[in-house]
């Protein structure tokens, strides 16, 4: 379980780890803020479009052995970041880190499923800490390593966790044997992972190129056009990537709408706050990662509480008011002053929306993986993974549009206009967040939810 929860918490920190040290990149290479979005996005993008991908790799091949090939890619991938040289390296360095996250996370989610099935809401808690953990310390670290020895030491930290990860698995988890025969959907990986990419391109890019440019209508119209070929092609395919079926199951299908809009939230949050905080209320980046450590606090709280809160009000209130905490704390932060104190001004919503990423986290986990074949377990893991982290790219690309069509419509200059562009990316992360409770009020069934 301590593995298991590692690599959870090593996969989460890839995603963050980077935030802290966006500013440190940008001047080293003039990156804009739409530009610096593709940092996150080029980890974001494979890990969500090949994570189903993951999760079928072990169910076929067996997942101690994917688990050993995912940490392996993903440490050449932390170390070939480490020493790039230019933007276009770097930003395939951490295509490399998504690949290789997106055979981690599914498969040591299904592992924990499996071998834990007695204690699986306990063991789901376990992994919800240490993920909310994980995105946090990864902003914390980030401050400190970037402060003490420049931006690349963060992907130096990254190599080496990977390597401990490496080592550890063949020593704790037992040798296993595939639970599923069939082929491997090359085809619908592929269609899935450019049919996203090409709309985050699009929503990345509108503000910047104009909506009504060629190049952003095709990606626009291209990506719809892919993720229609995708599912038409996993209904006709004999072994699909993403048994369709499989949403009907259980809450799956409700719990993957949720968590896709969770992780708009949750990836957008992690990305703004720190350049807010950097850029117009003038922290350092030790100041910036040290102020995430109550956010994180109310995180790991949050999910180590989740099992006792269900019991309590049920799946539907729990999940409703999470999602409201959340909405609440995007609010709050959507209101910041562009000479905010902490105490009195950022705390509170951090405190709020720690807590509320939480619980809702272990919620949705637990009720995605609910009512699914063992022998499915793989799949429904990459499933409830792919859609946070493709979630997670699409809504940093909303998030990231409307800040850019706020600053350039605000008529202001300097500090004022990137703190208007970052209010409104907040205020859609409350409106996202806002519309998921709505969700969760009419679709997650009542109940206790002791599985």
């Amino acid at each position: 379980m301590a593995l298991l929860a590692f690599v959870q918490f090593l996969v989460v920190l890839n995603t963050s780890i980077v935030n802290v040290a966006l500013d440190a990149i940008a001047a080293q290479w003039h990156m804009s803020t739409s530009g610096l979005s593709w940092v996150i996005n080029a980890y974001l993008l494979p890990f969500g479009g090949l994570m189903l991908l993951g999760g079928r790799l072990g169910d076929l091949l067996g997942r101690r052995r994917v688990l050993l090939a995912g940490g392996a890619i993903l440490g050449v991938g932390s170390l070939a970041a480490a020493v790039a040289w230019s933007e276009p390296v770097l930003l395939a360095a951490r295509v490399a880190q998504g690949t290789g996250a997106a055979l981690l996370a599914p498969t040591a989610l299904a592992i924990t499923v499996v071998m834990f099935a007695a204690q699986r809401q306990r063991a789901l808690g376990i992994v919800g800490a240490v993920s909310g953990l994980g995105g946090a310390a990864g902003v914390l670290f980030s401050g400190v390593l970037t402060q003490a020895w420049g931006w690349r030491s963060i992907f130096f930290l990254t190599a080496v966790l990977a390597v401990v990860a490496v080592v550890a698995t063949p020593l704790l988890v037992r040798s296993d044997v595939p639970v599923e025969r069939g082929r491997l959907d090359v085809a619908g990986a592929l269609t899935v992972t450019v049919g996203v990419t090409a709309l985050v391109y699009a929503l990345s890019t509108g503000p910047r190129a104009g909506w009504g440019k060629p190049v952003t209508v095709a990606a626009l119209a291209g990506g719809v056009v892919l993720l229609a070929v995708f599912v038409a092609w996993q209904r006709r395919t004999a072994d699909p990537l993403v048994r369709l079926g499989i949403l009907r199951s259980g809450s799956v299908g409700s719990a993957n709408a949720l968590m896709f809009l969770l992780g708009a939230v949750w990836i957008g949050l992690f990305f703004y706050l720190p350049l807010l905080q950097q850029q117009v209320l003038g922290y350092g980046p030790l100041a910036t990662g040290l102020s995430q450590l109550p956010l994180a606090g109310a995180t790991v709280a949050a999910s180590w509480l989740a099992p006792r809160v269900t019991a309590r009000l049920g799946r539907r209130w729990s999940l409703v008011g999470a999602l409201a905490v959340l909405a609440a704390g995007m609010a709050w932060l959507g209101a910041v002053p562009s000479d905010a104190s902490f105490v009195t001004e950022l705390l509170g919503p951090m405190v709020l929306i720690g807590a509320g990423l939480g619980l809702a986290f272990v919620l949705l986990t637990t009720l995605g993986l609910t009512g699914v074949d063992p022998a499915e377990s793989g799949l429904a893991s990459g499933l409830i993974n792919t859609t946070r982290q493709v979630g997670g790219g699409l809504g940093l690309a909303l998030l990231t549009a409307a800040a850019g069509t706020a600053a350039a419509q605000s008529g202001q200059g300097g500090i004022d206009v990137l703190a208007e562009g970052f209010r409104w990316a907040f205020r859609t992360g409350f409106v996202i967040a806002a519309l998921a409770a709505l969700t969760a009020l009419f679709t997650v069934p009542a109940g206790r939810g002791r599985h």
